[in-house]
């Protein structure tokens, strides 16, 4: 079974902060102490970092579930809880990351080292000496830990690659790719396509090398999802330079051109701008009998192509990769190229190495909904997260909370409604009575 995954759907959730707490001084001979509660350590982030010995999602195909701890309560004696440690996730380069429910993008990772915090880590809760006044100079008020982010998240990889060898299958990609790299794609004599991308770095000399891409084979059709081409067509959409590889033997019936030209098209369909590509036509498999006569019959028929067409032709490279003849010639020219062109984004790369977006506040704090003819309901981002960091085990942080409630105007809301005295008010867990 393969274990190469490029799409991965996972559900991370950043730490809670820790709790206030609610303590005083006493000490021997130390009259009036006062307050000294400390305030919770903050909770710890979910963070995505791009790891390069990494080249697929494979890790978080069953590891689907990423928490981060919680950060440690106050503590009495004025001592403050430390803050938890963040939890690195570690993904391949080339790895973009969206909401998995609005599909907004976040991240798109593509350097090593590269890092992102996908979820925040909940603040800590103040403690009692943070809400001493002269007014309450012993207050019994402490706050919760604020929770921290939690978000399904959709996760795609893009490899990244400077050369990708494009093709039908059976044209000697993989045998290509074996001969010019350590890579060891799976090769045989029958007729069959590569179910995966495999990379393989080349080395011309010790300040020369690139990454070269083997391609699953396109067919005719593969833009539009026949095959497996849709799936890894947005492969080539980071590569700098396409190798055009061709079967000059026509063993399988095929013709070159037509080969050829079927290939371009489906890059035109999936994306014009593939074929701004700077590229090179791999004429492979020269060993054959008749590929010399093919080759130029080819030659032929493709300058009258692209005459009609008004664009330069790439070059031709004839080779043999089973006999490795014409390599050597084959890598200068496409270093020359890796190193001399730019990389042509497509319209919807993001020009940014990376971005994150805050959750946008909701612009209602609550929203109040009738169940019943004596019961109202309460929910909303902001009034649940208020509700959250509320200690209910003090009396004085309950009424803070009553405070805060009728500040947002939640009191005149459920008047307004019609709740009358005595109505029960639900906001998740906690029940009140309204009182008008």
């Amino acid at each position: 079974m393969s274990t190469f995954l490029d799409r991965a759907t996972v559900f991370v959730k950043a730490g809670k902060g820790g709790d206030g707490m609610v303590a005083f001084r006493r000490e021997k001979y130390v009259p009036d102490g006062g307050p000294a509660g400390g305030d919770g350590g903050k909770g710890g982030d979910v963070i995505f970092q791009v790891d390069e010995g990494l080249r697929t999602l494979m890790d978080l195909r069953f590891n689907r579930h990423f928490k981060a701890s919680n950060g440690e309560n106050g503590m009495s004696k004025s001592k403050y809880g430390a803050g938890a440690e963040d939890l690195i996730v570690r993904v391949p380069a080339g790895t973009i990351v969206r909401d998995a429910v609005s599909q907004r993008l976040i991240a798109d990772l593509v350097e090593q080292g590269q890092s992102v915090v996908v979820a925040k880590g909940g603040r800590g809760g103040r403690g009692n000496i943070r809400f001493a006044t002269h007014k309450n100079p012993a207050p019994s008020i402490a706050e919760n830990g604020e929770p921290g982010e939690e978000f399904e998240l959709s996760l795609e990889l893009k490899l990244l690659a400077d050369v990708g060898l494009i093709g039908f299958p059976s044209v000697g990609k993989s045998t290509l790719l074996s001969v010019i790299s350590n890579a060891k794609p799976k090769i045989a004599e029958y007729q069959f396509t590569t179910l995966v991308p495999n990379l393989g770095v080349v080395k011309l000399d010790i300040n020369r090398e690139f990454v070269v891409a083997d391609m699953p084979g396109l067919i005719e059709g593969a833009s539009e999802g026949v095959g497996l081409g849709i799936d890894f067509l947005r492969h080539i959409e980071r590569t700098k330079v396409l190798l055009h590889v061709i079967d000059m033997s026509a063993f399988h019936g095929r013709d070159p051109l037509e080969d050829y030209v079927n290939i371009i098209n489906e890059l035109k369909a999936y994306h014009e701008k593939l074929v701004e590509r700077p590229m090179l036509i791999v004429a492979n498999k020269m060993d054959a009998e008749n590929a010399n006569e093919n080759l130029v019959q080819f030659k032929e028929q493709l300058s009258g192509y692209y005459e009609n067409l008004e664009i330069e032709q790439p070059e031709i490279y004839p080779i043999s990769a089973w006999q490795n003849q014409g390599i050597q010639e084959l890598l200068e020219a496409t270093y020359t190229l890796v190193a001399n062109n730019e990389f042509i984004p497509l319209e919807e790369e993001v020009e940014t190495s990376f971005a994150y977006f805050e959750m946008e506040e909701e612009e209602v704090p609550f929203t109040i909904q009738r169940l019943g003819e004596n019961y109202w309901e309460i929910s909303g981002e902001k009034i649940e997260k208020l509700y959250r960091m509320t200690n209910m085990a003090h009396d004085e942080s309950i009424a803070r909370f009553a405070r805060q409630m009728r500040g947002m105007g939640i009191d005149e809301t459920l008047r307004s409604m019609g709740a009358q005295s005595g109505d029960i008010v639900e906001l998740l867990d906690f029940q009140f009575e309204f009182l008008d």
